[in-house]
């Protein structure tokens, strides 16, 4: 493992600072705050590494081809759903004997422009802003800190699927765990796809796109 600097270790104590207070602080922003973390990520990582902020989180340029981002993530994202759909909700909806709370979407039934709207939400603030935030930065941060053992990419994707199913309480219990399952399935990607941050940005989005899709038609 490479000697980290002082720099390498002060810019993210203070970026996940930022983060934290965004996140949890009194200024509620909820619609664009992944955006703007996302963009002071950015910022973060310009400075740590002498400006190279993008290839440190995963996006690469020779990985960014029409075969990975609109053939195979596609249909990475469709089977992800399908066991979203048939296995992952139904199962923990049994242990929980809680249905998720999709109440929050109901607007969205039925409503094109609102549909819309969402979708332009959600590949800029889940597929790219939580994969920038969760995947590219704190999952590379720990990396950085603790290697690439095999325990420590365990609990790299354990933690990290704990923290991502949390932030999305909103859903209630169960759909915490869904989401936290849905999370670590997407770590692990991102982790044998050897960091390509594109890649798992395409997932989530078409992941996404396919649940809006789902919820407009009342099929959710």
């Amino acid at each position: 493992m490479n000697k980290i600097t002082l720099r390498q270790t002060l810019i993210p104590l203070i970026t996940i600072a930022i983060i934290c207070f965004l996140w949890f602080g009194p200024i509620r922003i909820s619609y664009i705050e992944n955006i703007i973390i996302s963009i002071v990520i950015i910022i973060a990582n310009y400075i740590e590494y002498k400006g190279k902020p993008f290839l440190a989180l995963g996006f690469q340029r020779e990985k960014f081809t029409s075969k990975n981002i609109f053939a195979l993530a596609p249909l990475v994202a469709l089977g992800l759903f399908v066991f979203y759909v048939f296995a992952l909700v139904p199962g923990i909806t049994k242990l929980t004997g809680t249905p998720i709370d999709y109440s929050s979407f109901d607007q969205l039934k039925g409503n094109l422009p609102a549909c819309l709207i969402a979708l332009l939400l959600v590949w800029s603030s889940a597929g790219f802003g939580e994969e920038i935030i969760f995947r590219g930065y704190f999952m590379r941060q720990f990396v950085k800190f603790f290697g690439e053992s095999k325990a420590s990419i365990v609990l790299n994707i354990v933690l990290l699927a704990c923290f991502f199913g949390f932030m999305h309480s909103y859903q209630g219990i169960t759909g915490q765990l869904v989401a936290g399952t849905v999370g670590a399935l997407l770590a692990l990607i991102f982790y044998l796809r050897k960091y390509d941050l594109w890649f798992i940005v395409a997932v989530h989005g078409f992941f996404d796109t396919i649940a809006l899709t789902c919820i407009y038609f009342g099929l959710v």
